[in-house]
């Protein structure tokens, strides 16, 4: 659905297990940033994909991650717990643009009866069972 991946640096927001983040470097991204507040996990996951020189954890919170960094990223997953991505929206719609690089794209999931609302029109969006992803690029303004 993404398409080609190579070179592109990611971030990875409440990121679990490292799946997406973890499965962009498997084609080809250049870098990972995964954030969560509990990484147990997702760093055993780093240590044994041998990913650790293509990737940087951090174990906060999203909304305090896109406040403080500077980074920009060409492709963001964002998939917070569905319980919580409806009153996400508004708080994150605007950080979240704001750390996309040009050209840039991201990728939100959320449960398709409570969706995470940034409040643009996403480019695409797909409904798989309960799941539905939405994607936008760095052309659209919170509104």
């Amino acid at each position: 659905m993404l398409g080609d991946v190579t070179g592109e640096r990611v971030l990875d927001l409440y990121c679990g297990t490292g799946a997406l983040g973890l499965e962009a470097l498997s084609r080809g991204a250049a870098h990972a940033t995964l954030v969560d507040t509990r990484t147990a996990t997702v760093a055993r996951n780093i240590q044994a994909l041998d990913a650790g020189s293509r990737t940087a954890l951090e174990r906060t919170g999203a909304r305090r991650f896109l406040a403080a960094t500077e980074e920009r990223f060409d492709l963001i997953f964002c998939d917070p717990p569905y319980r919580l991505a409806a009153r996400l929206g508004p708080a994150l719609a605007q950080p979240l643009l704001a750390c996309l690089a040009p050209g840039g794209r991201l990728v939100v999931e959320s449960d398709v009866r409570e969706p995470l609302d940034l409040g643009i029109a996403p480019d695409d969006e797909r409904s798989y069972g309960e799941t539905l992803v939405r994607i936008y690029s760095k052309g659209g303004e919170p509104g």
